[in-house]
């Protein structure tokens, strides 16, 4: 049993002592730090588990008070396990909501990738400035598939620190992490073939199904734990599964991170029915814990792991450089890409390879973690704040995202559109799934800066989203 699910059992234990009756305010979070000796993210996931099990209520500006009278859990219906579709057809409604959200007015609540301020830019500028200069002709030729070898080896050095062994020769580099993904699916599927994705999931897995013109199964998908490993095998004694889209750290949406022994056991039952884990691990480094996380692939003797990954969310979005670590599949991959792409961008590639050298990359990734952490616990209060008390917040320790869920009945799609008539963007649950389970949530990018601004957006939210229950 984790930390805070003893905090709150030991608070349940007190509520039916009478310890705090119905009607109490409790302890805040801050006076529980203090009581229980537990860090504030403990506390408040405890809290948070209360509060979704019915046994406390959250007052805005006012704090917890113990629920006025025996309440049982909010009955929700479980999605299936495992849903098929046989023609993935969403690409139309993502593309109108993030065109909708794409204007400089909008707060970008719904976008995928952190806030650009928090990257070295400067230095990396600096580093393209440096490279330009000596580029030369030949510098086009060096940097074709699988891509510069410099950086080939600095990415095999850094899966070594995790004590991974993974040969330079094994990577290839990509225009970004989704060019990888799209790149390792096709180099182990055919049009019409069954590929297992999380539900919900990253929209762009959907997209790519789409695409290419394969079939999803959607497997039950926690917000906490991830995947349901039951359904999982359920999907693949049922179908006749080639590939698996998933994210085992930070998961986007939701942000859980798979634990080790979990990870393993997904590898584990994935190379029993000789199925490819295509492994999106573009948030691995925006952990909050003092330890790294491994990826899925760790755990992979079989050789059926196609790692992706990229410096987009970590260190400089608009360079595109990702790339994906393929074991056997790398000269497929690099056949594939010299059809699509070509290459990825050679002064890029170039740059990162100069930056990287200057050893600053970490220092970096230290300072943009615990500003990430930072911020991510400034919007998750503001929200607890300003949303109504209904509303659920799903929090989880790593990564900038938010999981919000509305109360039953309303559409998270509604308050999309009408948030942005006030210059809020938010990425409604209906982007995330091929199924209609998760109408009535949303996720919040809380990697921006606050101000004045950004709290009075989450007042406008939680006041639209106050009209709506009326």
């Amino acid at each position: 049993m984790k930390k805070y699910q003893r905090l709150a059992e030991q608070m349940m234990e007190q509520i039916a002592l009478g310890v705090w009756l119905p009607g109490d305010k409790l302890p805040s979070l801050r006076e529980q730090v203090v009581n229980s000796g537990m860090s504030f993210m403990t506390v408040s996931h405890a809290y948070q588990l209360l509060e979704s099990q019915g046994r406390i209520v959250a007052r805005p500006q006012s704090g917890y008070y113990v629920a006025p009278r025996a309440v049982t859990t909010r009955a929700v219906t479980a999605p299936a396990q495992v849903m098929p579709d046989n023609a993935v057809d969403i690409n139309t409604y993502i593309f109108e909501v993030l065109q909708a959200s794409r204007n400089a007015s909008v707060l970008p609540f719904a976008s995928a990738f952190p806030d650009p301020k928090l990257f070295p830019l400067p230095q990396l500028n600096r580093s393209l400035a440096q490279v330009s200069k000596t580029a030369t002709a030949m510098s086009v030729i060096e940097n074709l598939p699988p891509g510069n070898d410099e950086l080939r080896h600095a990415i095999a050095r850094r899966y070594a620190l995790q004590g991974m062994t993974i040969s330079p020769d094994e990577i290839v580099i990509t225009a970004g992490a989704l060019e990888a993904l799209n790149l390792s699916l096709q180099a182990v599927t055919e049009p019409g073939d069954w590929v297992i994705v999380e539900n919900p999931c990253f929209y762009g897995a959907l997209q790519a199904l789409e695409r290419l013109r394969l079939k999803a199964l959607s497997v039950a998908t926690d917000v906490q734990e991830g995947i349901d490993l039951d359904a999982l095998v359920q999907a693949l004694q049922t179908y006749p599964v080639k590939a698996c889209w998933l994210m085992t750290n930070s998961q986007n949406p939701l942000g859980f991170t798979l634990t080790p022994e979990k990870k393993a056991r997904l590898v584990e039952i994935l190379s029993e029915y000789n199925v490819t884990l295509i492994e999106d691990d573009v948030y691995s480094e925006l952990y909050f814990g003092r330890d790294k996380p491994l990826p899925a692939k760790a755990w992979d003797k079989s050789d059926m792991t196609l790692h992706c990954s990229s410096f987009s969310k970590c260190l400089v979005p608009g360079f595109r450089i990702g790339w994906v670590a393929a074991g056997k599949h790398a000269r497929r991959i690099q056949h594939l890409q010299l059809m699509s792409t070509l290459s990825t961008s050679s002064p890029m590639q170039l740059a990162l390879v100069d930056y990287l050298a200057t050893k600053r990359y970490d220092a970096h990734l230290r300072r943009l973690r615990r500003q990430l952490a930072e911020r991510k616990q400034q919007a998750w209060q503001a929200l607890m704040r300003a949303l109504p008390p209904e509303v659920h917040i799903h929090h989880n320790d790593s990564g900038y995202f938010l999981w919000l869920e509305l109360p039953t009945g309303l559409d998270a799609g509604v308050l999309s559109a009408k948030a942005l008539e006030h210059h809020i963007s938010i990425a409604p649950g209906k982007m995330f799934s091929t199924t209609d389970n998760w109408a009535s949530f949303f996720r919040f990018n809380t990697a921006w800066g606050w101000s004045e601004r950004e709290e009075r957006a989450v007042e406008t939210l939680g006041a639209l989203i106050r009209g709506m229950m009326k």
